[in-house]
């Protein structure tokens, strides 16, 4: 059966978990976009007769982002949440999505709007202490998004004592994990740097533990002690390593920006004295990707014989993702003298 014929027998029987299977396939398939506005919409009404609607809805969301029209997925949300009016549990879900949806979508402040009438429902209607918990701790990282960092925090501190009084430990890591974070944009360090310590003397997961990591990072990079910061990115990978891919690789990222922001800050002698550290974790070509890093600072700070050095261990480094990283950061900056 060809590709086309399969859609249309999914459409028409309403098999929502066939149209998620055939999703991409099919809308990659489809060449102007008049004919793929004609097919969401179609999809859409089916979208609303599915049992879990809300997978499908998240995918059609994210080809409408795609169009640079953001409301037209978003208007399936918004349907869900009418639907499901008279049933209270399915409308609670239904603000939710549509909340996560203007947040995914980066509308913070739609977001808040609709957080707010869910935490009313939640309270009034549901009263579900945990439920209450969760939303107002999304309605804090909205907020926060919003540049209204105080009032996140405010918001944050209400779920984390619901957290605490229902034993929900896992959860109240996460909201102290955020406090921090908070505390930390405001330049509020010392608070933000004993919340830290309070989750790492707590038992924890390994991600509970490696985002705390990730946060002592940004405190130490704050408060302009690189070397501390390095160590704790670096515990951070240590156990990242061990976690999985996906945890990994944002730590990775996340250590690869902050070293870009120091070559961009010029303080190159912070670099090259902490890549050592990165790289004896590596038995491939990443070991050299750090010493190159470590000879590149010194290159850009004039050291005699770095350049060879950084020639030397270029050449060892074959991930070709690693090398435009190097080619990237050894271009020369431009800018104006006088």
């Amino acid at each position: 059966m060809n590709l086309k014929k399969e859609w249309e027998n999914a459409l028409k029987n309403r098999d929502c978990e066939k149209l998620l299977e055939l999703f991409d396939d099919y809308v990659d398939s489809i060449e102007d976009e008049e004919t793929l506005r004609k097919e969401l919409e179609r999809l859409k009404e089916v979208a609303l007769e599915c049992e879990d609607p809300y997978e499908l809805a998240h995918e059609i969301g994210h080809v409408y982002a795609h169009l640079d029209d953001v409301e037209g997925g978003i208007e399936l949300y918004k349907r869900l949440v009418e639907k499901s009016k008279d049933d209270p549990e399915e409308y609670a879900t239904a603000l939710y999505y549509l909340a996560d949806a203007y947040e995914h979508f980066g509308k913070p402040e739609k977001a808040v709007e609709v957080y707010e009438r869910l935490l009313k429902h939640e309270e009034e209607v549901l009263k579900n202490e945990r439920e209450i918990a969760l939303t107002l701790a999304n309605l804090a990282v909205s907020y926060d998004e919003l540049g209204e960092t105080e009032k996140a925090i405010e918001l944050m501190e209400r779920a984390r004592e619901m957290f605490e009084k229902l034993n929900d430990e896992k959860n109240l890591m996460i909201s102290l994990l955020d406090l921090a974070h908070f505390h930390y944009e405001l330049g509020n360090y010392e608070a933000a740097e004993a919340i830290i310590k309070e989750i790492l003397r707590s038992p924890r997961d390994d991600e509970i533990e490696i985002n705390a990591k990730l946060i002592e990072a940004e405190i130490q990079a704050g408060k302009g002690d690189y070397g501390k910061a390095f160590k704790a990115l670096r515990d951070a990978l240590v156990k990242a390593i061990d976690v999985g891919d996906e945890v990994f690789e944002v730590v990775f990222e996340t250590l690869v920006d902050f070293i870009e922001g120091l070559f961009n800050e010029g303080a190159y002698e912070a670099v090259a004295k902490n890549m050592d550290a990165f790289a004896e974790l590596f038995e491939d070509d990443t070991a050299y990707f750090f010493r190159a890093i470590g000879e590149l600072a010194r290159w850009k700070a004039n050291e005699g014989g770095a350049k060879e050095r950084f020639d030397g261990l270029y050449s060892k480094v074959e991930n070709e993702g690693l090398r435009a990283i190097l080619d990237e950061w050894k271009r020369p900056r431009l800018g104006f003298e006088l």
